[in-house]
């Protein structure tokens, strides 16, 4: 309770006032951390099923290069053929205020290969396709990973305020209308005995 305050109305409107809103700043807040809350939960299953996809692929995508490395001998000298890929973009989604990355990759067409096909055959072929998908798959769950941990960010900072307005804000607002409340119906007391004493006095 802050003795600071002066028991008014007005004063006893203003906070009542102040505590509906803190209130509905406390619903809005729970809200928004339970949305954030099953957005998190349905990254983190896609983000495991992203994964079990890369363990297999790059699994398949070594094979594949031990193939062209025993078929070619070993590709190194093929490999520096291959440009460094720039085609990566970001751009973000809002989800309750909280920025989310989307992450593009340009997909390379399915006729366009870095490297000769004079010195090459279809086992590097195969190496280099499952190799662009292994970037693609890498870049998704980077985006996903990196999309939960901010989720997770804002959910933690969600559930602070929340507390906040739960455990102190709304209860010590509550404190301090019950103060000036109870101030104005003692005042109103020693008003109504006022005027009696004056009644009687002029009866």
């Amino acid at each position: 309770m802050s003795t600071s305050i002066v028991p008014t109305k007005g004063n006893l409107i203003a906070l009542k006032k102040s505590s509906e809103l803190a209130k509905v700043g406390f619903e809005l807040m729970d809200k928004k951390r339970n949305i954030l809350i099953r957005e998190m939960m349905a990254l983190i299953k896609h983000a495991n099923e992203i994964q079990d996809k890369i363990d297999i692929i790059y699994t398949n995508a070594y094979k594949a290069l031990q193939m062209a490395n025993v078929t070619l001998g070993i590709c190194h000298e093929l490999s520096e053929t291959v440009p460094v890929d720039e085609s990566l973009s970001l751009s973000y989604r809002s989800v309750m205020g909280v920025e989310i990355p989307l992450v593009f990759i340009e997909e390379p067409k399915q006729a366009d290969l870095p490297f000769g096909l004079y010195n090459t055959d279809s086992t590097l072929d195969e190496a280099y396709r499952k190799f662009i998908e292994v970037k693609k798959l890498t870049a998704g769950l980077a985006e996903i990973e990196n999309s939960i941990y901010r989720l997770a960010d804002a959910i933690c900072k969600a559930q602070k305020r929340a507390n906040a307005l739960k455990n102190i804000v709304i209860p010590r607002f509550l404190e301090n209308i019950k103060y000036v409340s109870d101030a104005l119906e003692e005042k109103d007391r020693e008003d109504f005995s006022r005027l009696k004493v004056i009644k009687s006095r002029k009866g």
